[in-house]
């Protein structure tokens, strides 16, 4: 980290379920080892797709947390080009994907702009997501609701 520079602590989640879908997991990570100190991956984790309209194979998912010194959109910037890396088209909402990284949480900020939302809007209510955020960071709070990652997994899963 350059010196003088404040880090932000930050959660993003992964799912692939196009392709070599561990690859594409693991090339993600790799990348964002560029990006982030301290950082923590969770275990990849195999889940149904949620929310879709079509039958689609089942996705990898994962979680990292760790430092970064990007700005908030500079790491999203970041994040749309390690996917489109991996071949993420984008047909329609909720389409299948090779690569799908979502900034779920920078620090203790809320931002809402075109095309960034932070907290991730439907975090709270994804177990793909609060898992493996679970599994590196339960204590990690959420800026919005107050609650802790293992608080918000245990309401979804109570629900």
């Amino acid at each position: 980290m350059e010196k003088g520079t404040r880090p932000h602590f930050v959660a993003i989640s992964l799912g692939s379920n196009l392709g070599d879908r561990r690859a594409h997991l693991d090339h993600a990570i790799r990348e964002l080892s560029h990006h982030l100190d301290n950082f923590l991956v969770s275990s990849i984790v195999a889940t149904d797709p949620v929310e879709v309209h079509e039958v689609q194979p089942q996705y990898l998912n994962a979680a990292i947390v760790g430092l970064t010194q990007l700005p908030p959109r500079q790491l999203l910037d970041r994040l749309l080009a390690i996917e489109q890396e991996r071949g993420r088209a984008r047909p329609h909402p909720m389409a299948p994907r090779t690569l799908d990284l979502d900034l779920i949480l920078y620090g203790n900020e809320t931002i809402e702009e075109e095309g960034l939302r932070v907290p991730h809007p439907r975090f709270r209510e994804r177990d793909f997501v609060l898992a493996p955020l679970a599994e590196i960071a339960p204590d990690l709070i959420d800026p919005v609701t107050g609650r802790s990652i293992a608080e918000l997994r245990r309401q979804l899963l109570e629900t």
